[in-house]
């Protein structure tokens, strides 16, 4: 036997490389391929999904039928900040600046506060809600029994209460929602608006206490400044009755610099008949001119004389009558009646003229009289006032200390009584940094159990549990299911992929030679003409690791394409516990194999001739007791020599690796193995175990063919040769068609 040395059975491409160049050098890369893969175990297992989600699905609309409604009432509140103050004043610049920085965790406090025991008992006890059976009832819990403490129920209900009482407050919002959720509509409302409610009156309550001392304080002092400005006020007032001194006091004046806070009659009055005087002096001045004037003017040409009304009429009628007369005495003599008429109403008006002018001149003259006396008598009543004042304010100067010391007790009691106002308004609702934006009214849908919510996470949870199990699934998958496979899981070459023959026998497929299984093991046969640097080996063996698998179908196959091609071939059926290619040629397996190794017959005794050109066919004979033996004989070894030497090609269908010692004997013996795996039922760990024994007597492996491959089926989708077919030949009918 010649048994050829390893190195003369390199593969032809790179053996880093079996196919050539990696797939990212022709395709999309690995985030393409990974994605590509997720959708093929996706369709894979779609089936399986679709059941994972349609449990989870009915599941969440059977919970939710089942759950009891509950309804969720929201109320909010705006939470603005407040600035701290010590007795009216503000704080400094640094320390509202300081105050700025800190408002996250002023408002995360308030929400905290929200969320407080004590929150919780102010609502509690406003509602009455321990043992109020509404209350349990909207929280699905039966009435405490009669052995519970008090203190029991009034913890059971500030745990319901702060279990059930959610405050959110938006990022970069100051309003806080405050939700309440029960199975009582009214009673989430009125529970949620309850808990704003008391939320606000417990930071009023806190600000009003904390400001007690200060207002206690200021309350004393208050009392003392309103003791020393009574005191003072009756000194004042004593002194005053002493001294003869009447004084006109004006609220809220001061005496700070030294002025008089208060006035006497004498001082009034002598200022009231002094403005009085004042404006008589003016008054005769203005009455003076306006005489002075008129007596230097003619009575006619006077101002006032002419603008008055009675004047002007007059003026107009005696002009009236002069033009009429003028007129008549053309008309008339002079003695005419009617000339003499109008002469003498002329007179008449001219006479009345000249008195109501006098009249107006004297008026003038009158007035100026009038002025010039009132003028003297106001002089005199000043003259009078002024020595009274002068002795008043002897006496006064006593009464000004008096008064100015009553002012400054007065300012003080003041300024104690705003600061009082002040703490008390800053404790009262009008300051308060919290408002209720809106009421909780009570819900009319529930807010759980929620279909939509409910079905997302089970669509959600369901998603992951299905994709938890088919990666389980996948990783736990070691069958071989496509092409790409093959490298992936036993790292051997591809040589070839063998499609289903579906309804069609293989023997049937075969024998159609535009067939896609014929056109399949003629690829096949090209791929083993350049399967080593030196060609198609002489001697080949196809193996499998479990029966069934399709290596005897492939052994013929390939010595039949050989035989086609003008090479001379010899099939050897070697598989003597399950013989096959007898069947295929339709010869009895009376003589073959078993018969040469247990005797010393011609080789050619027992070759077969098939009838087809250029392929001779050993059978594998009767089947001996043990075939281990007689395949390890030197007999076995002299004949795969002969026939080598006499064929162009010799192949020996062997039997599977697995729990035989037939086929690595038979892979030691030839140049090359060919290593069939069946599509969908070779197992990774099974094939490796396979393998690894044929490495072990140093086979040369030229590589795996993929046998029963369906391109169609929708698992194999990933693969690169998803919807692989081959060329196959028009029919006439369909040439017509």
């Amino acid at each position: 036997m010649n048994v050829p040395a390893p190195e003369t059975h390199e593969p032809l491409h790179d053996p880093q490389y079996p196919y050539g160049q990696p797939v990212e050098a022709y395709g999309p890369g690995a985030i393409g391929e990974a994605v590509r893969y997720v959708l093929a175990l996706i369709r894979r297992n779609k089936w399986l999904i679709a059941a994972i989600i349609g449990l989870a699905v009915l599941a969440a609309i059977a919970l939710t039928m089942l759950d009891t409604p509950r309804y969720t009432a929201a109320a909010s509140v705006q939470i603005n900040d407040q600035s701290e103050q010590v007795l009216g004043e503000e704080l400094d610049a640094q320390t509202e600046v300081n105050k700025a920085t800190d408002v996250e965790r002023f408002l995360n406090t308030q929400i905290e506060i929200l969320r407080s025991r004590g929150l919780a008992e102010r609502v509690a006890r406003r509602l009455d809600l321990i043992g109020n059976e509404r209350f349990y009832a909207a929280m699905e819990l039966p009435l405490p029994s009669q052995s519970t403490t008090d203190a029991q129920r009034r913890e059971q209900v500030l745990d319901l209460l702060r279990d059930n009482m959610q405050a959110n407050l938006p990022r970069n919002s100051r309003i806080v929602t405050i939700s309440f959720l029960s199975t009582d509509p009214a009673m989430s409302a009125k529970i949620a608006n309850t808990f704003a409610d008391e939320f606000i009156q417990a930071n009023l309550q806190r600000r009003f206490d904390s400001s007690a001392y200060a207002r206690n304080f200021i309350g004393e002092q208050l009392e003392e400044a309103r003791v020393r400005l009574e005191a003072s006020e009756r000194e004042v007032n004593a002194y005053a009755r002493d001294a003869g001194l009447i004084r006109m006091r004006e609220a809220g004046t001061g005496g700070e610099n030294g002025d008089n806070s208060s006035s006497s009659v004498t001082t009034s009055s002598l200022m009231q008949i002094n403005e009085a005087a004042n404006r008589a002096k003016a008054d005769r001045i203005a009455a003076e001119g306006r005489w002075r004037t008129e007596q230097s003017t003619p009575l006619f040409s006077s101002l006032a004389v002419l603008s008055n009304p009675t004047v002007q009429q007059l003026m107009t009628r005696r002009a009236e009558l002069d033009a009429q007369l003028k007129k008549d005495r053309e008309r008339y003599l002079d003695g005419h009646p009617t000339v003499l008429q109008e002469e003498a109403e002329l007179a008449t008006v001219k006479q009345q003229l000249n008195q109501v002018a006098a009249n107006v001149r004297d008026s003038i003259r009158a007035q100026y009289a009038a002025a010039l006396a009132a003028e003297q008598r106001l002089n005199a009543q000043v003259e009078e006032l002024q020595g009274a004042t002068l002795a008043e304010q002897d006496r006064a100067v006593r009464y000004n200390t008096l008064a100015r010391e009553a002012d400054t007790n007065r300012s003080l009691y003041d300024g104690l009584l705003q600061r009082f106002r002040e703490l008390n308004a800053a404790a009262g609702i009008a300051n308060s940094n919290l408002a209720i934006i809106d009421r909780a009214d009570p819900p009319l849908i529930p807010s759980s159990p929620s279909l939509a919510k409910n079905l997302a996470i089970a669509l959600a949870l369901s998603i992951v549990l299905a994709g938890i199990v088919v990666f389980m699934r996948d990783q736990l998958d070691d069958a071989i299911h496509i092409p790409e496979d093959v490298e992936d899981k036993v790292q051997l070459p591809l040589l070839g992929i063998i499609p289903n023959s579906g309804d069609v026998s293989p023997a049937e497929a075969l024998a159609n030679p535009k067939s896609a299984v014929a056109e399949a093991y003629g690829s096949l046969r090209g791929a083993l003409l350049y399967s080593t640097r030196q060609g198609l080996p002489k001697v080949l063996a196809v193996t499998s690791a479990q029966p069934t698998e399709g290596k005897s179908t492939t052994a013929f196959a390939i010595a039949a394409g050989f035989a086609r091609m003008g090479r001379s071939v010899l099939l050897i059926d070697a598989d003597m516990r399950r013989p096959s290619v007898h069947t295929w040629l339709g010869y009895d397996n009376r003589k073959g194999l078993s018969s040469l190794l247990v005797s010393a017959d011609p080789a050619e005794s027992a070759v077969l001739h098939t009838g087809m050109p250029n392929f001779d066919a050993l059978p594998s004979g009767p089947i001996p007791p043990s075939p281990t033996e007689l395949l390890t004989s030197p007999r076995m070894m002299g004949l795969i020599d002969e026939f080598a030497a006499k064929y162009d090609v010799v192949l020996c269908d062997s039997p599977p690796v697995l729990g035989l010692a037939d086929a690595p004997t038979l892979a030691a013996l030839a140049d090359g193995v060919v290593f069939v795996i069946e599509a969908d039922r070779g197992r990774r760990g099974a094939l490796k175990t396979a393998l690894k024994r044929l490495r072990s007597v140093n086979a040369a492996l030229l590589g795996a063919v993929l046998t029963k491959f369906d391109p169609d089926k929708s698992g194999n989708r990933y693969s690169e040769y998803y919807g692989y077919s081959y060329y196959r030949y028009e029919t006439s009918d369909e040439a017509k068609s």
